[in-house]
């Protein structure tokens, strides 16, 4: 039997899935359903949520380097403790609307959890670094990206910065064609496959800009890059509409912006104060 790294067995079974016997398949679905619950299960309460014999669940057990039900189960803990695991939760044709929207929401908590976990703190910091000495900002953003440039844009404008957000890639191009030394340009991208934005980061950089990608890791985007914050997000966006990954770039931004904020001191929250006020005319009380 392999020795495998507890924090990823969960992962392993949804790997495994469809190599496993009908039987040890039930097995496997009934813990990616509800992994904690399966750290409660007896034997013979597992063995009855997926409708297969006893020996059946040590039979799986051992299957995943486990020498039986107790040892297992208690990989499973070491699984959850290390971390929301990823598990994949396909939304399936004969899906109920409690089930999609439990899907929906696991998967994303979960990918959102594992970008926490690998992302680059000193990529952030640089990143925080070159916006804070930014002349001006422009957010880039394509197809599914172009929402989360125009919320980059929406939180960075209150930091007395010139910020503009650009979806359309001729005036992108222009953009990177006028930049010079002290622009940032923050090129957002999920695949970082998108030939387009690849070119655009190349001319801003050779222009003298700074460029921030927000982008997948080793991608061709990433590489174009005075500093890439490389983020993964489980989903094929090739076949699918993106969902988790631009939760996760949303995230991204709230932490840039964040961080700039931060960086500007207690002086400046006086500002923020004075634009977050003169929203109050434009509200009806609240009831509470």
């Amino acid at each position: 039997m392999n020795e495998m790294n507890p924090g990823n067995l969960l992962e392993t079974i949804q790997q495994r899935l469809e190599d496993l016997n009908k039987s040890e398949r039930k097995v496997a679905e009934v813990i990616l359903r509800d992994p904690k619950a399966a750290t409660r299960y007896s034997i013979a309460a597992l063995a009855r949520a997926s409708h297969v014999s006893e020996p059946t669940v040590n039979r799986f057990c051992r299957n995943f380097a486990a020498s039986g039900f107790p040892d297992f189960k208690i990989r499973l803990a070491q699984s959850l403790a290390s971390g929301t695991p990823y598990v994949s939760q396909n939304v399936e044709a004969d899906d109920t609307v409690q089930e999609f929207t439990d899907k929906i929401f696991l998967t994303t908590i979960a990918a959102l959890d594992k970008a926490r976990q690998s992302i680059d703190t000193r990529a952030i910091s640089q990143a925080i670094d070159y916006l804070i000495q930014a002349k001006q900002i422009s957010f880039l953003g394509m197809g599914g990206s172009a929402p989360v440039a125009i919320d980059a844009q929406h939180k960075f404008f209150r930091f007395n910065i010139p910020v503009t957000a650009y979806d359309d890639f001729l005036m992108q191009r222009m953009v990177a064609a006028a930049a010079n030394t002290g622009d940032a340009i923050v090129a957002i991208s999920y695949t970082g496959r998108t030939r387009e934005m690849v070119e655009v980061a190349r001319i801003a950089r050779e222009r003298g800009a700074s460029v921030i990608g927000i982008t997948a890791p080793d991608s061709p985007l990433s590489k174009e890059c005075t500093v890439a914050i490389e983020v993964t997000a489980p989903e094929d966006t090739d076949v699918y509409m993106p969902m988790t990954s631009r939760i996760i770039h949303l995230a991204v931004i709230d932490i840039l912006a964040t961080g700039v904020t931060l960086k500007r001191g207690t002086d400046f929250h006086d500002h923020l104060k004075r634009i977050k006020d003169s929203l109050k005319p434009t509200r009806f009380p609240s009831e509470i």
